[in-house]
């Protein structure tokens, strides 16, 4: 298995909207075509309003295609119009096991 680590850096005082659009617009989308997210939080220390999500996958492979299928999704386009204007930056780091399961 491998970790997606996805963290989202919003403007401050946006995290709770970012969350709420999420719920509201993007979970639906992303949990149908990724499954549940291992993980779904908000910085407490540290670089504040920043977003985190982890998501995983089987391998690379299976990662590329589902990530393909969520950017192709009209549903998923629609909640990123909807935070856009939130974001400052992203930035992703794809997690491998330290050691052998």
């Amino acid at each position: 298995m491998i970790v997606e680590e996805r963290n989202y850096l919003v403007r401050p005082g946006a995290a709770a909207t970012y969350a709420r659009l999420w719920d509201e617009h993007g979970r639906e989308p992303q949990t149908r075509i990724l499954g549940n997210p291992l993980g779904f939080y908000i910085s407490e220390v540290g670089e504040l309003n920043t977003l985190v999500y982890l998501w995983g996958y089987e391998s690379l492979a299976d990662r590329s295609l589902r990530r393909a299928r969520l950017a192709a999704d009209p549903d998923f386009a629609a909640f990123r119009g909807h935070v856009r204007e939130l974001l400052v930056r992203q930035q992703n780091r794809l997690l491998i096991p330290a050691l052998p399961t």
